[in-house]
């Protein structure tokens, strides 16, 4: 017998029912509260592996977001590209999300059921597992006792049994030896008897030791499976616990149930479906080919007024470039011209500054007689088809749809006088805006 109430060597099963086998189930509870743990654990591991994800995706898509504006690809083709760009920012926050919900709402669940579950106490155990283990003690206590007198009338019997076996044996040899006397032989003879006599006495308190342990059997299986029970119960709530815990991560994994995942590759599939070779051909051929504007020299005789200094503002050497990037376009599948990066010294030429005094009137001398003449300006009204916000003070600004009359053609660098409804009256791109009547 061991000091802890078992009995040692009796049967040799594994049985729930042999003393201080419900050990296992004890355990379980400790097992329960250390899942707990490791089930937080994986999924912070998943959470890293999110964040480390989204960082690589949102720096793929800032990298190559620089290169493809960097590049030589223009038009509806570029913006394409840029979509998957776009794609993977959108998709970067969407793991970033997730990465959130497994770290800090999910891992918080798991954490706040445990402490709920689990009430660790001074010594270092649970409270839980020292009420399962007291429990099966205390529902094993008398059957355990009475398994004890069972354990000892068995020996007790077997051992007299034993003795019973080597007087008759002793007896039997005294029999056959000739040289043994009949008082020797008596002897042995009352001495098997006797042994014969206790030993029928040990069985019959062997048998009655047996009984009673029956007569507690049912008692015992009674508390000790009301003990267990209880245990069970709790280990239910475990189970349930992590099963609605993991069909919530399933949830917060599976993106494809959310709308925003949908809308994001289906904005993708559109814009890359919206590219087209035709605009992007015509684009080029009307802003780096034959549908450039182009003043063809004409002959043109001198005058005096050609000598007249034209009033311009200073410009910084500094800000000599003039980028043009604020272009919206105005509906449709129209793409803007692309950004403009040019030299404002060969933008325009002197014909297209405009001072304070000069209107719609021109002076021609003839013959030393100065004489005022009506200058012929073809004057169309035209459409903007983007926004432009002007860089100079001789620079109109105007939104895509506003008209505007243009007062005159356009120059060798593209730029064209107009006048907005305001009345204001300066230079803008000829290529932002389209005569009405077209």
């Amino acid at each position: 017998m061991s000091s802890d109430g078992d009995v040692g060597g009796f049967g040799s099963s594994d049985s729930f029912w042999e003393p201080g086998n419900y050990r296992s189930t004890v355990k379980r509870i400790d097992d329960g509260h250390r899942l707990c743990n490791e089930l937080v654990s994986c999924f912070q591991e998943r959470a890293k592996i999110e964040k480390s994800y989204a960082l690589q995706l949102s720096g793929w898509a800032k990298r190559w977001r620089g290169a493809v504006e960097k590049g030589p690809q223009y038009g509806t083709l570029e913006k394409a590209w840029h979509a998957f760009m776009q794609a993977a920012e959108r998709l970067s926050e969407l793991h970033l999300e997730l990465r959130e919900r497994l770290a800090g709402e999910d891992s918080e669940k798991i954490r706040n059921w445990q402490k709920d579950a689990f009430h660790r106490q001074m010594m270092g155990s649970f409270r839980e597992t020292k009420e399962a283990d007291d429990g099966f003690r205390k529902a094993q206590k008398s059957w355990v006792r009475k398994l004890k007198e069972v354990e000892s009338s068995k020996k007790s019997y077997h051992q007299a049994r034993k003795e019973e076996w080597t007087a008759v044996t002793r007896e039997t040899h005294a029999k056959a030896d000739s040289s043994k006397s009949q008082e020797e032989v008596h002897k042995y003879m009352t001495r098997a008897e006797r042994c014969s006599q206790e030993a029928e006495k040990l069985k019959e308190r062997y048998r009655k030791s047996l009984e009673e342990l029956d007569r507690c059997n049912p008692r015992y299986m009674e508390d000790m499976e009301q003990v267990f029970d209880l245990t069970q119960e709790a280990e239910r709530k475990r189970l349930r616990f992590f099963k609605d815990v993991l069909l919530d991560i399933h949830t917060h994994l599976d993106l494809s149930s959310r709308d925003s995942f949908h809308s994001l590759y289906q904005d993708l599939g559109q814009t890359i479906r919206a590219a087209s070779d035709t605009e992007d051909l015509r684009w080029w051929r009307n802003t780096h080919g034959p549908g450039m504007s182009m003043n063809w020299p004409q002959f043109e005789e001198w005058s005096p007024d050609s000598c007249r200094s034209i009033i311009r503002k200073e410009r910084r050497s500094e800000e000599n470039v003039v980028t043009l990037t604020n272009m919206v376009s105005s509906g449709g599948d129209n793409v803007p011209p692309g950004p403009l990066n040019q030299d404002t010294s060969r933008m325009k030429d002197d014909s297209s500054d405009w001072s304070d005094d000069e209107g719609a009137k021109k002076v021609v001398s003839l013959n030393g007689v100065g004489q005022e003449e009506e200058e012929q300006v073809e004057v169309v009204r035209v459409r903007a088809l983007y926004d432009y916000t002007g860089q100079e003070g001789d620079e109109l600004s105007f939104k895509a749809g506003e008209e505007l009359l243009r007062l005159g053609e356009e120059d060798e660098q593209g730029w064209c006088k107009g006048q907005l409804t305001s009345g204001q009256i300066g230079l803008y791109p000829a290529n932002y805006v389209q005569d009405i009547s077209s």
